[in-house]
């Protein structure tokens, strides 16, 4: 196993990994909202899936610089540490 298996990941990064297994690519409001409706409880409102924004994209950079991502900006991959705008994420090796 690597390193990187060997450690505990993040709960919002497993779900990001888990989530693009099965999908070409994600926005991470698509991300947010997944995971908002997964734990989302019934007295809480629909909305609540945006106190996650924050956690997916800290987690999206971190997945990014460990090389297990990528993040698309208009199609092409872009540094983690240098980007603006609307992105995607994919796993690295789908492409």
């Amino acid at each position: 196993m690597e390193e990187t298996d060997e450690k505990q990941l993040d709960p919002v990064a497993e779900f990001i990994l888990k989530t693009l297994k099965n999908e070409a690519s994600a926005a991470p409001v698509d991300i947010a909202r997944g995971l908002g409706a997964l734990r989302r409880k019934p007295a809480e409102k629909s909305d609540s899936w945006r106190r996650f924004m924050n956690p997916v994209k800290q987690q999206m950079l971190h997945l990014a610089r460990e090389g297990r991502i990528e993040i698309l900006r208009k199609g092409e991959v872009v540094d983690p540490e240098d980007f603006r705008g609307v992105v995607r994420m994919r796993l690295k090796n789908f492409s």
